[in-house]
């Protein structure tokens, strides 16, 4: 499958240099051919009875910082909340 790194790039607002160009589109192409595998390797995917996943159970943790040591990281703060750059006009 050809890839298109220079349309990928332009898209996504990236500059990447000429000589890296086809080192992408090789690395790109076998992530696509990785993807395109998938399917066909579920179906050998079996789970082991004998050793089963034992996760952990999610605790929520309330009230593990105050408010005041949260917004001491923060470069600007005013009346209790942090102050961020207008985005829109």
């Amino acid at each position: 499958m050809k890839i298109d790194i220079a349309h990928i790039a332009k898209l996504s607002r990236l500059q990447i240099q000429p000589e890296k160009m086809e080192k992408f589109e090789k690395d790109m192409s076998a992530i696509v051919d990785m993807v395109d595998r998938l399917p066909d390797m579920t179906d050998t995917l079996t789970l082991d009875a004998e050793n089963p996943m034992h996760l952990r159970e999610d605790v929520a943790v309330a009230h593990k910082f105050r408010r005041d040591e949260l917004l001491a990281n923060a470069p600007e703060v005013q009346s209790g909340c942090l102050v961020v750059p207008k985005t829109v006009e």
